[in-house]
Parts: C-alpha cells; structure tokens; sequence
C-alpha cells in the first residue's frame, strides 16, 4: 500500500540504560566513565566526539556490492573482554546501522568481548542514507522557508534580500555531515573495544557466523541488518528521474515539477525540502487521506499548514501502477488506477518521480534456513524479546533480531532501544521494551511528534477493555516563547485514562515537536501519572510549557499518587 511507512521514522519506546559500569572495568577496558557515552537510540559519541545519529543498517545492497574479503578492523584502546570459554565472541552482531552501533557499545559496557559484521558501511541506512543526510536538507529547507516568508520577517522588523542557494553547496552539506557522523561512529567502537569484521555475515548455524570466507563463534548473535527502499511492482526506478529516498538525498538535480508516491513521514519531509527550494509537488496516496499513519486530528491541522498553502497538489485513493523514467526528451509518466476497483483514473507527466512508500526488511542471504527459520514478509519473527521464532513456532537459542529487520517498529532509535534490550538479557536482567513509549517524529516546518496511541487507536482500545478516555489539548498560540518566534500555529494532544491518569498518546504539531515529545514518552516508559507529572516545574518562558499546560489541562479523577522522595537539601 502506497502510504506511510517510516525512513527514519514512523511509529513508537524508550528504554534507560544500565547503570552498572562495574562489568566493563572489571574486563580490564580503559575507557571514560561510560556513562557519559549514554544516550537512547542515538547516543552521544565518546571521547568528546559530537552527538551521532545513525540508524538501520543495510549490510550491502545487492551482491554487487558485497565483499568477498574478511577484513578485520581490530579495535583500538584497550582489549574488548574476554570471550566465554569455547567461543571466539561473546556477542556478535551482523549490521552496523543505529541498532548494532546501540547493542555493540552497551554490550562492551557489560564487559562482553564484542564484534561487529558490516558488508557495506558503518552507520546503515540513517547516517548514510536517511536520518542523518535528510536532516541536513530540511535545515536548510527551514532557512529557506523562513528567509522566503517577507511578512514572517517584517514582523520581527527585518528586511531581507531575496533567498538563493546553491545546489551543489545544499548536496556537500548533507554529505559531509553523514561522512561526519559516520567516522564518529566507526571511532567510538574502536575507542571501545568492538572488532569491526568487514564482510557479509551469514548465520551457519547454532552460535555460528561466517564473514567473508572466516568461521567464528559467539555466545549471542543479533541480526541488525536494516532495510531498503520498498518500491512497488509496476514502478521503473533508474537513479535519475525516478528515485528512492537513496538518490533523493544526494540531490543531484531539483525538479520544476516532482510526484511523490506515499504521503507518510519520507514523503512529508522531501515535500517540504523540494518546495522550499522551489519545486511543484503532486502526492500519490494510496488511502483515501493523506498522512494516514497520524493521529487524524493533527494530520488535519498539518495538512492546512505544510501542504494547502504550498505549491501542493495530490491525488488519493490511488495506486500508481506505472511509472516510466524519462526518455528521449518525454517526460516521467505515472499511470493512476482507482484502488478500489483498480481502473485507469489520470495519467500524469512530471519531471521527476520520489518513491516514498515505505521500507522492505534486507534480510536475504543470512543464512537464516540453516537454523530452520522463516520469514514473514522479509521479516525475521521474534518474540517480545527480540528472540528469533524458527517454522515449528520455537525460539532459536542465542539468536535474536533487532531493528527494520523484525518490523516491530522501523526507527533508528527503536533499534538501539531493542538492541539494548538484548544485551541485558544476555547479561542476566530480564528485559522487555515497552514499544507504546518509544516517540517517532516527522521534521517538516513545522514538526509533527507522537507517542503512544492515535484517539481511535485509545477508543478502540477503552471499548474493548471498558474504560473512558479523556482528551487534553493545547495551543502553541498561548505560548509566550512561541509568540515571540512568531510561531503559534500547532497543537498539542493528550489522551489519557481520567480513572487512572494512565497516559495513552501525545500528539504535538508546532516548532521543535520533536523535541518536546520526550517528557511524554519518557513519561510512559517510567509508568508516570499525570497527577504526579503536573507538578512538575518548567522554566519560563520556554516551549516546555505546552506540555506542562497540556498535563495541568487533564482533568484526572484518581488522587493517588506514586510515592515522592523526600527532598535534597540545597
């Protein structure tokens, strides 16, 4: 379905990692304070080095580009443990994207000799080909936006010459910032003491991987291998003027005129990249609304601000059963049939075309039918646990999967989340994420964050179980940090258990939302109330307020409250 499946992005935990420091010193590994290499998802790099994102791994993308070499990159400073009697790892993970970065660095913190098997190049699909690279065009796409907007200016007095830019200088910024990003990474798990095996991984067996033509063993594999553009049958994608997210980011060329298939959060973002550097934008949805993966509320208030007032046009309800790239001086030519009754409807002719329907797991060639275990679209089943489930319905021992590659949840965050989940487990502490907690965000100007349930999703729920829901909300309008960036469009929206003050979802659309999600879902992973959240203190004036208005504005029937520490004396 031509809709909304996530880049970097689409749907919801968190997960606090371990405070035991002990395990790695007591591994004679040198290092700084690991906890100051902490952070969920994308975490902080050490030694000083800037905050890294980095996401889903892609551990090549056709067997053109695997190497048939089995080179070991053996980490710097300081041993890496020792390996569990019998094994040549204790922990070994296939892919090198946001979950194996997360799980490898947190397993060398409980002191487990780690290695790390990457066929193409550290970071995966974020840092190469996603998170990372499209954030550096949506900067500048909101530079542009707001240098473009004459009347935003003149409100804060400014006057300001016509906007221009320079492509090539646009593409250098987004690459360089991967290649930044990408180093760091490769840095922090050598600084760490992760052996980096360069080489297609290939599970043969039981505690068994093969790299290149190299045999080794581990106590505990984890497969982080990511995903790949998903492109539907009937589409012809040659690179140029029919693309993924892939090419899109290196933006070779801008369009007059662009179709993007799927209105989910990909297509959303590129949208607001395009239009700001000047292009015409036509969607193709496949459902009969667009942005159909949001809450229906804020997807309602984000179409009216990033997409009526924009050189935007779109088609619902249908499918693009064929795309042509252009040839010989014709246009891109995009054939739409009804998704119903699947009849021709419109053909149009455009100068470019974005393939923007989501994500496929890359999951072939790891060997996964040598322990008897079988995909589900692409996807490896796993349990609650990440554990891999083989055919006969039973967990495979000592292997699990993390990230893209189960589909459980398809965020670079979500990964490293899973990916840490895993390693505590196999250090001894019993482990399940809470998927509901973990936040997802779409970087368009303005940004649109979630976490939890949609108000349908809650409704549908409470019926099931019998319980009421309530509904909170508040404006970005009554901000006064908002106001004076002259940016009160936005909403945010609480939906909760008035019984309870159990939090279900928040929803915000406004500036820096994405920022702003983490209180409510750090909230939820903590099991927090909204009658002990409420008290909080927020500085002012600040952003922050939004969601300290939001939680004062529920209105919870329950006076109990969690238990509070007795205070620290200043």
């Amino acid at each position: 379905m031509q809709s909304s499946i996530s880049l970097s992005l689409s749907s919801p935990s968190t997960i606090r990692r371990s405070d035991s420091s002990a395990a790695v010193s007591n591994a004679n590994v040198n290092l700084l304070n690991p906890r100051s290499l902490r952070f969920c998802g994308l975490r902080r790099e050490a030694f000083g080095l800037n905050s890294s994102l980095s996401t889903h791994r892609i551990q090549s993308l056709s067997n053109a580009t695997r190497r048939p070499c089995s080179n070991r990159i053996v980490a710097s400073s300081a041993g890496n443990g020792a390996a569990s009697k019998g094994f040549d790892y204790d922990l070994v993970i296939i892919g090198a994207g946001v979950g194996g970065h997360g799980a490898a660095l947190h397993a060398v913190e409980k002191g487990l000799k780690t290695a790390i098997i990457e066929g193409d190049v550290v970071g995966g699909t974020c840092v190469n080909r996603g998170c990372v690279p499209s954030k550096a065009l949506l900067a500048v796409s909101g530079r542009m936006r707001e240098l473009q907007n004459e009347h935003h200016m003149k409100s804060f007095g400014l006057q300001v010459a016509a906007a221009g830019y320079d492509r090539q200088g646009v593409a250098d910024h987004a690459n360089n910032l991967a290649s930044k990003i990408r180093n760091n990474l490769t840095n922090s798990m050598k600084s760490l003491g992760v052996d980096i095996l360069t080489g297609f991984g290939t599970v043969l067996g039981p505690q068994k991987v093969k790299y290149g033509d190299t045999v080794i063993t581990a106590k505990d594999i984890i497969i982080a291998t990511g995903s790949v553009p998903l492109v539907p049958k009937g589409i012809e994608v040659d690179g140029k003027t029919v693309i993924t997210s892939d090419h899109a980011l290196k933006l070779e060329f801008v369009p007059q005129w662009i179709a993007i298939v799927g209105s989910g959060y990909i297509g959303l973002e590129f949208s607001d990249v395009y239009t700001a550097l000047g292009s015409e934008v036509t969607f193709v949805e496949a459902l009969d609304q667009l942005m159909p993966g949001f809450d229906p509320e804020i997807g309602k208030l984000a179409q009216r601000v990033l997409i009526n007032p924009r050189k935007i046009d779109y088609h619902t309800g249908v499918f693009a059963s064929k795309i042509t790239p252009a040839k010989d001086g014709k246009p891109v030519t995009i054939e739409l049939i009804d998704a119903k009754t699947k009849e021709l409807k419109d053909t149009l002719e455009v100068d470019a075309a974005l393939i923007a329907t989501g994500r496929a797991p890359f999951t072939q060639g790891l060997g996964l039918e040598n322990i008897n275990v079988q995909t589900q679209r692409g996807f490896v089943p796993v349990d609650g646990r990440m554990r891999v489930i083989d055919a006969n319905g039973e967990l495979v021992p000592h292997l699990y999967c993390i990230g893209d590659a189960n589909g459980k949840m398809m965020l670079a965050h979500a990964a490293s989340a899973q990916g840490i989940s895993v390693v505590e487990q196999v250090t001894g502490k019993d482990h399940v994420l809470n998927h509901l907690s973990i936040p997802a965000a779409c970087f368009t100007h303005p940004e649109i964050s979630m976490v939890g349930l949609t108000e349908p999703q809650a409704r549908e729920k409470a019926e099931k179980e019998g319980f009421e829901i309530g509904i909170a909300k508040t404006s970005f309008k009554a901000n006064t940090k908002a106001l004076a960036e002259n940016e009160g469009e936005g909403l945010a929206k609480l939906i909760y258990i008035p019984d309870s003050g159990e939090i279900l979802g928040v929803h915000i659309f406004g500036m820096h939302a994405a920022d702003l999600i983490h209180e409510a879902s750090n909230a939820i992973a903590l099991g927090t109330r909204i009658q002990d959240i409420k008290y909080a203190v927020h500085a002012h004036p600040t952003l922050s307020e939004v969601i300290d208005e939001l939680f004062k504005a529920a209105k919870v029937k329950a006076n109990t409250s969690s238990p509070v520490a007795e205070p620290v004396a200043a």
